[in-house]
Protein backbone atom coordinates (compact mmCIF):
# COMPACT_ATOMS: atom_id res chain seq x y z
CA UNK A 1 0.00 0.00 0.00
CA UNK A 2 1.43 3.42 -0.68
CA UNK A 3 2.11 6.19 1.49
CA UNK A 4 -0.78 8.78 1.84
CA UNK A 5 -0.68 11.83 0.02
CA UNK A 6 -0.63 13.72 2.87
CA UNK A 7 2.02 12.22 4.75
CA UNK A 8 3.89 12.77 1.47
CA UNK A 9 3.34 16.26 1.66
CA UNK A 10 4.30 16.43 5.86
CA UNK A 11 6.94 14.58 5.12
CA UNK A 12 8.41 16.55 2.37
CA UNK A 13 7.94 19.42 3.87
CA UNK A 14 9.35 18.63 7.23
CA UNK A 15 12.75 17.05 5.80
CA UNK A 16 13.01 20.16 3.51
CA UNK A 17 12.99 22.47 6.22
CA UNK A 18 14.91 20.72 8.64
CA UNK A 19 17.99 20.29 6.06
CA UNK A 20 17.61 24.29 5.01
CA UNK A 21 17.99 24.74 8.83
CA UNK A 22 20.64 22.57 9.29
CA UNK A 23 22.74 23.90 6.16
CA UNK A 24 22.42 27.61 7.67
CA UNK A 25 23.11 27.07 11.38
CA UNK A 26 26.74 27.68 10.17
CA UNK A 27 26.81 30.91 8.18
CA UNK A 28 28.97 33.97 6.86
CA UNK A 29 26.59 36.54 7.88
CA UNK A 30 23.28 36.42 9.79
CA UNK A 31 21.20 39.05 9.11
CA UNK A 32 18.74 40.36 12.28
CA UNK A 33 15.03 41.70 10.87
CA UNK A 34 13.57 41.49 7.70
CA UNK A 35 13.14 45.11 6.97
CA UNK A 36 14.11 47.00 3.53
CA UNK A 37 18.00 47.69 4.37
CA UNK A 38 18.63 43.81 5.18
CA UNK A 39 16.69 42.71 2.14
CA UNK A 40 18.95 44.91 0.40
CA UNK A 41 21.72 43.37 2.19
CA UNK A 42 21.06 40.21 2.13
CA UNK A 43 20.41 40.20 -2.02
CA UNK A 44 24.56 41.76 -1.98
CA UNK A 45 26.01 39.58 0.07
CA UNK A 46 24.35 36.74 -1.70
CA UNK A 47 25.65 37.71 -4.80
CA UNK A 48 28.78 38.33 -3.38
CA UNK A 49 28.95 34.61 -2.75
CA UNK A 50 28.47 34.94 0.89
CA UNK A 51 26.35 32.84 3.08
CA UNK A 52 24.08 34.59 4.01
CA UNK A 53 20.63 34.26 6.56
CA UNK A 54 18.12 36.91 7.55
CA UNK A 55 15.84 35.65 11.02
CA UNK A 56 12.65 37.91 11.37
CA UNK A 57 10.43 37.67 14.34
CA UNK A 58 7.10 38.37 12.37
CA UNK A 59 5.62 36.22 9.94
CA UNK A 60 6.01 38.48 6.82
CA UNK A 61 9.37 39.97 6.26
CA UNK A 62 9.17 43.25 4.95
CA UNK A 63 9.28 45.65 8.11
CA UNK A 64 7.80 48.91 8.27
CA UNK A 65 7.70 48.82 4.18
CA UNK A 66 3.93 46.98 3.52
CA UNK A 67 2.31 49.57 5.32
CA UNK A 68 3.85 52.98 3.54
CA UNK A 69 2.59 56.07 4.98
CA UNK A 70 -0.26 55.49 8.01
CA UNK A 71 -1.81 52.93 5.68
CA UNK A 72 -1.42 55.02 2.65
CA UNK A 73 0.80 52.45 0.99
CA UNK A 74 2.72 54.32 -0.74
CA UNK A 75 6.74 55.04 0.13
CA UNK A 76 8.60 57.77 -1.59
CA UNK A 77 12.55 57.14 -2.63
CA UNK A 78 14.59 60.24 -3.67
CA UNK A 79 16.97 59.68 -6.44
CA UNK A 80 19.97 58.85 -4.93
CA UNK A 81 18.65 55.33 -4.40
CA UNK A 82 16.85 55.21 -7.62
CA UNK A 83 19.61 52.99 -9.03
CA UNK A 84 18.66 50.07 -6.08
CA UNK A 85 14.83 49.90 -7.20
CA UNK A 86 15.82 49.55 -10.45
CA UNK A 87 17.78 46.38 -9.86
CA UNK A 88 15.16 45.20 -8.04
CA UNK A 89 12.35 45.98 -11.03
CA UNK A 90 10.36 48.16 -8.67
CA UNK A 91 8.21 50.57 -10.56
CA UNK A 92 8.61 54.27 -9.25
CA UNK A 93 7.18 57.43 -10.42
CA UNK A 94 8.73 61.18 -10.09
CA UNK A 95 6.96 63.47 -7.74
CA UNK A 96 5.91 66.18 -10.25
CA UNK A 97 5.63 69.06 -8.06
CA UNK A 98 9.20 67.45 -5.65
CA UNK A 99 11.70 66.88 -8.66
CA UNK A 100 14.09 64.66 -7.69
CA UNK A 101 11.84 62.34 -5.33
CA UNK A 102 9.51 59.32 -6.18
CA UNK A 103 6.43 57.63 -5.25
CA UNK A 104 5.94 53.58 -5.44
CA UNK A 105 3.78 51.14 -4.08
CA UNK A 106 4.88 50.10 -0.66
CA UNK A 107 3.30 46.18 -1.41
CA UNK A 108 5.59 46.03 -4.66
CA UNK A 109 8.44 47.38 -2.81
CA UNK A 110 8.48 44.71 0.27
CA UNK A 111 7.34 41.66 -2.38
CA UNK A 112 9.85 42.41 -4.71
CA UNK A 113 13.16 43.13 -2.03
CA UNK A 114 12.09 39.89 -0.19
CA UNK A 115 11.93 37.86 -3.92
CA UNK A 116 15.35 39.85 -5.07
CA UNK A 117 17.21 38.59 -2.13
CA UNK A 118 15.82 35.12 -2.06
CA UNK A 119 16.26 34.19 -5.71
CA UNK A 120 19.69 35.77 -4.99
CA UNK A 121 20.48 33.06 -2.66
CA UNK A 122 19.90 34.74 1.02
CA UNK A 123 17.57 32.34 2.70
CA UNK A 124 14.81 33.63 5.03
CA UNK A 125 13.95 32.39 8.42
CA UNK A 126 10.61 33.68 9.34
CA UNK A 127 8.67 33.68 13.10
CA UNK A 128 12.03 32.90 14.36
CA UNK A 129 13.41 35.53 17.50
CA UNK A 130 16.51 36.01 18.35
CA UNK A 131 16.77 36.29 22.32
CA UNK A 132 20.33 36.40 22.74
CA UNK A 133 23.56 36.40 20.88
CA UNK A 134 27.20 33.81 21.02
CA UNK A 135 29.77 36.12 22.68
CA UNK A 136 33.33 33.64 23.08
CA UNK A 137 36.73 35.62 23.62
CA UNK A 138 35.47 38.36 23.14
CA UNK A 139 33.94 38.71 20.06
CA UNK A 140 30.37 38.09 18.29
CA UNK A 141 30.07 34.86 17.23
CA UNK A 142 26.42 34.81 15.88
CA UNK A 143 22.50 33.96 17.76
CA UNK A 144 20.47 32.46 19.59
CA UNK A 145 17.16 31.39 18.26
CA UNK A 146 13.78 30.38 19.24
CA UNK A 147 10.52 29.95 17.39
CA UNK A 148 8.58 33.60 17.73
CA UNK A 149 5.67 31.73 19.33
CA UNK A 150 7.57 30.33 22.05
CA UNK A 151 8.95 33.67 23.04
CA UNK A 152 5.74 35.93 23.09
CA UNK A 153 3.59 32.64 25.20
CA UNK A 154 6.81 32.49 27.36
CA UNK A 155 7.04 28.92 26.95
CA UNK A 156 10.33 27.16 28.89
CA UNK A 157 11.71 26.00 25.44
CA UNK A 158 15.61 25.83 25.47
CA UNK A 159 16.47 27.82 22.45
CA UNK A 160 19.37 26.50 19.39
CA UNK A 161 22.09 28.62 17.79
CA UNK A 162 23.67 29.77 14.65
CA UNK A 163 26.97 30.56 14.45
CA UNK A 164 28.09 33.42 12.39
CA UNK A 165 31.30 34.89 11.03
CA UNK A 166 29.31 39.08 10.98
CA UNK A 167 26.14 39.67 12.71
CA UNK A 168 23.98 42.63 10.99
CA UNK A 169 21.24 44.32 13.65
CA UNK A 170 18.48 45.21 11.33
CA UNK A 171 15.59 45.28 13.75
CA UNK A 172 14.98 48.89 13.28
CA UNK A 173 14.00 51.22 16.13
CA UNK A 174 15.33 49.38 19.14
CA UNK A 175 18.64 47.97 17.83
CA UNK A 176 17.42 44.60 20.05
CA UNK A 177 20.98 42.91 19.24
CA UNK A 178 23.27 45.33 19.34
CA UNK A 179 21.40 46.46 23.18
CA UNK A 180 21.87 42.56 24.06
CA UNK A 181 25.54 42.88 23.57
CA UNK A 182 26.07 46.40 25.44
CA UNK A 183 23.45 44.93 28.09
CA UNK A 184 24.66 41.39 28.15
CA UNK A 185 28.48 41.31 27.08
CA UNK A 186 28.58 44.54 28.49
CA UNK A 187 30.96 45.75 25.45
CA UNK A 188 31.56 49.37 24.35
CA UNK A 189 30.37 50.04 21.01
CA UNK A 190 31.45 52.30 18.54
CA UNK A 191 29.79 55.60 19.74
CA UNK A 192 31.09 58.45 21.72
CA UNK A 193 29.66 57.35 24.63
CA UNK A 194 30.28 53.58 23.76
CA UNK A 195 26.57 52.84 24.31
CA UNK A 196 23.50 53.04 22.31
CA UNK A 197 22.65 56.95 21.76
CA UNK A 198 19.23 57.01 21.36
CA UNK A 199 16.70 57.97 18.15
CA UNK A 200 15.99 61.02 17.71
CA UNK A 201 12.83 63.29 16.58
CA UNK A 202 11.77 63.51 13.03
CA UNK A 203 13.84 65.35 10.85
CA UNK A 204 14.01 63.95 7.13
CA UNK A 205 16.79 64.98 5.42
CA UNK A 206 19.07 64.81 8.37
CA UNK A 207 17.48 61.37 9.19
CA UNK A 208 17.93 59.67 5.62
CA UNK A 209 21.89 60.87 5.50
CA UNK A 210 22.76 59.69 8.60
CA UNK A 211 21.08 56.33 8.25
CA UNK A 212 23.66 55.79 5.52
CA UNK A 213 26.44 57.41 7.66
CA UNK A 214 26.11 55.80 10.83
CA UNK A 215 25.90 52.28 9.24
CA UNK A 216 28.79 50.83 10.45
CA UNK A 217 30.63 48.31 12.42
CA UNK A 218 29.83 49.14 15.81
CA UNK A 219 31.80 45.91 17.56
CA UNK A 220 33.95 44.08 15.47
CA UNK A 221 32.03 41.59 13.69
CA UNK A 222 28.92 43.16 14.50
CA UNK A 223 26.98 45.61 12.09
CA UNK A 224 23.80 47.75 12.20
CA UNK A 225 22.11 49.20 9.40
CA UNK A 226 19.34 50.77 8.42
CA UNK A 227 17.19 52.56 12.05
CA UNK A 228 19.17 50.00 14.12
CA UNK A 229 22.33 52.35 12.82
CA UNK A 230 20.78 55.31 13.51
CA UNK A 231 19.08 54.80 17.19
CA UNK A 232 22.91 53.33 18.00
CA UNK A 233 24.49 56.45 16.95
CA UNK A 234 21.86 58.93 17.85
CA UNK A 235 20.31 59.59 14.34
CA UNK A 236 16.62 61.57 13.42
CA UNK A 237 14.22 59.60 12.42
CA UNK A 238 12.25 60.06 9.11
CA UNK A 239 9.18 58.68 8.08
CA UNK A 240 7.93 56.81 5.23
CA UNK A 241 10.83 57.61 2.92
CA UNK A 242 13.06 54.96 2.21
CA UNK A 243 16.44 55.96 0.25
CA UNK A 244 18.80 56.15 3.16
CA UNK A 245 17.08 52.52 4.56
CA UNK A 246 18.05 51.04 0.66
CA UNK A 247 21.58 52.67 0.52
CA UNK A 248 22.27 51.23 4.03
CA UNK A 249 21.70 47.81 3.03
CA UNK A 250 23.92 48.57 0.43
CA UNK A 251 26.62 50.23 2.64
CA UNK A 252 26.47 47.64 5.09
CA UNK A 253 26.43 44.81 2.40
CA UNK A 254 29.85 46.36 0.93
CA UNK A 255 31.19 46.45 4.73
CA UNK A 256 30.87 43.36 5.71
CA UNK A 257 32.02 41.65 2.21
CA UNK A 258 35.48 44.08 2.65
CA UNK A 259 35.71 42.51 6.03
CA UNK A 260 35.11 39.13 5.26
CA UNK A 261 38.26 39.13 2.39
CA UNK A 262 40.48 39.86 5.13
Amino acid sequence: MSEAVENVISSAIVKSFSQKLVDNLTLDVAIVGGGPSAMVAARYLAEAGVKVAVFERKLAPGGGTWGGGMLFNEVVVQDSAIEILDKFNIRHTEIADAKGYHTLDSVEMAAALIYGAVHAGAKIFNSVSVEDIVFKAGAINGLVINWTPVERLGMHVDPLTVIAKAVIDGTGHPSEIIKLATDKAMIQINTPSGKIMGERPMWVESGENSTVENTIEYYPGLFACGMSANNCSGGYRMGPIFGGMLLSGRKVAELVIAKLKK
